[in-house]
């Protein structure tokens, strides 16, 4: 559907966004950012912290190949759910406890899924950012049905602990925005921007 007009790298090693990239007939390489993520700084908002979290990863990546002439495509994913303790942002969890904890706290609630993503191409000096957001309502959940899926091992890779594209559809009662984003990468914005920098066509 797409051709390449520049090379293009996707600095990720999320499967599903490699997947939803792949769907479009254009060339790239998977090359993982080696550097560590970087954490939210005090007073910096969930969305310029994901914005930066994928500009990170981008161009890391573009300094470890250190090439000139190839784009880099980036993205990073949270949660973020706010409520009267204050606003909380929720990554991958560390554990099966931090999963259960995670999906304890999302119950019955609305949430923000927020992708930002970043497209570094040093030749034409592009360095853009950007973040997308998806607001998410889970249904009520039991204390069963939580454990039950946390045992399933989907959450552990998965910002907030869940994934929508597969068993935790089930915990999700309705989405407004982007569902892609909710994926990991918020395509219609990413093609779109590779299309008017003139990497793909």
């Amino acid at each position: 559907m797409f051709t390449n007009k520049t090379r293009l790298i996707l600095a990720s090693a999320s499967p599903r966004r490699s997947d939803l990239l792949g769907r479009f007939g254009f060339n790239f390489e998977v090359i993982p950012a080696k550097a560590a993520e970087p954490a939210p700084k005090r007073f910096e908002s969930p969305e310029d912290f994901v914005a930066r979290a994928a500009a990170h990863k981008a161009q890391a990546v573009q300094e470890e190949l250190g090439v000139q002439d190839a784009a880099i495509l980036s993205a990073d994913t949270i949660v973020v759910l706010k409520d009267a303790s204050g606003v909380q942002i929720l990554e991958k969890p560390k554990s099966g406890p931090d999963a259960v904890n995670m999906l304890s706290q999302l119950s019955g609630k609305k949430h923000e899924v927020l992708t930002g993503f970043a497209i570094v191409l040093p030749a034409k000096g592009i360095a853009y950012q950007e973040t997308v957001s998806t607001a998410v309502w889970f249904r009520s959940l039991s204390r069963e049905e939580i454990f039950r899926y946390v045992e399933t091992g989907e959450p552990m890779d998965k910002a907030g602990a869940y994934g929508i594209q597969g068993v935790g559809s089930f915990l999700v009662d309705r989405i407004e925005g982007c569902y892609f984003n909710v994926v990991g990468l918020p395509v219609s914005r990413v093609v779109e921007q590779l299309e008017i920098f003139e990497i793909i066509s």
